[in-house]
Formats: structure tokens, sequence, C-alpha cells
């Protein structure tokens, strides 16, 4: 991979990191609901998920999709489900039970559920497969997927941070549990709408 293969990569990735999405949009929420910190697994979860996605389907995982098509659209349907409970949970945040101290017994996400997420997101797939596509053509080996995980890697990380980063200085300014109520039913709304993308095929195949 060239200079400017790696430029265009790293652009590619910038963008399309930085871009709002169901990742972005529940580490926002999550930051404002639950702070820097305990969100962190989260975050973390995001970063790595993504690039064991796009390293999966770079060695081969995509041959099983364009052999059996039916299982992309079983993980479709499954992910679409699968992220209107999120957005549920994410509109009922400030409703959740309290503990006997008052504090909210809500948790954000944990490492693992953020590694499985990016299976049924239909953003992160995209990315994944657009990049590996079109910066590690066939005939490129192993090294043009290495390299294609490396910049998301590096540029990546940062850019979803930043999500996380502004929820949290929002935490102050949404204390008010009417203004946090407010907050959560739009993340959860703007979540559900990241859905688009997912039935937009089969609203056109009917009009």
């Amino acid at each position: 991979m060239n200079t400017d293969q790696i430029i265009a990569l790293a652009i590619f990735a910038a963008v399309s990191s930085i871009t709002p999405g169901p990742n972005n949009l529940m580490l926002l929420a999550s930051g404002v609901n639950f702070g820097v910190r305990r969100s962190l697994p989260h975050y973390a979860g995001v970063t790595s998920g993504f690039l064991l996605l796009i390293l999966c389907l770079g060695f081969g995982l995509k041959s099983v999709f364009i052999a059996y098509p039916q299982l992309e659209v079983v993980l479709r349907y499954v992910g679409a489900a699968y992220m209107a409970w999120l957005a549920w949970k994410m509109a009922n945040v400030t409703d959740a039970p309290k503990s006997a101290d008052g504090q909210l017994t809500a948790k954000p996400m944990t490492y693992l559920s953020a590694v499985a997420f990016q299976w049924v997101n239909p953003k992160a797939i995209m990315m994944a497969i657009g990049a590996i596509t079109t910066y590690s053509p066939s005939g490129s080996g192993a090294w043009g997927v290495l390299w294609v995980g490396a910049v998301f890697a590096v540029i990546n990380a940062p850019m979803v941070l930043s999500w996380l980063l502004f929820g949290s200085s929002m935490r102050q300014f949404l204390q008010d549990p009417q203004k946090r109520r407010w907050f959560n039913w739009i993340m959860a709304a703007l979540l559900l709408a990241t859905l688009y993308p997912v039935f937009a095929p089969l609203l056109l195949s009917h009009s």
C-alpha cells in the first residue's frame, strides 16, 4: 500500500468514524448518563470490536456472506430488533429503578456487548466492507487487510472517543431529570433513524 492509498484510507476512516451512527450516538448517551470512566468498557468494546470485524471480513468471512446472502438478511433483522431494544433502554435510563442510596441501577454497555454489537451494526458492517473492498482489493493479500485494520485502529479510536467526551461534557447541563429524559428520548429516536439503511432496500423494492 503506497502513501497515496494510506492517505485516502485515512481520510475515509476519519470521515466514516466521526459521522453519526449507532456507536457514536450510544457513546454520546453513555457519556451523558454514566460519565467517561464507567463508559470506558463500552468504548473499548467499540474500537476493538470494529477492528475484529474488519479483520474477520478481510480474512475470508466476507465470502460466507456472498455464498449465503440469506445470512446477511437474518443478521440485518436481528440487528434491527436489537437496536430497537437498545433504543428503548436508552429512552428509559432516567426512569430506571433506583437502589437504596438513590443511585440509578442502570448500567452502561459492557465490553463484550459492545464487541458483539459491531456484528449487527449496519454502519460498522458497511464501513468495514467498504474499506476492505476499496483499499484492500483482491490480490493484496494479508498485508492489505492488516494495513486497513491498522489505519482504522489508529484513527477510529480518537474519533469515537470524542463523542464519549462530548457526552460527558454535557452532564452538568443535563443534570435536570426532565432535560436528561428529553435528551435520552432524542438519542433513542436518532438511534432508530440509523436503521434506515436496513429497511431502505425493502421500501424501495415495494415503491
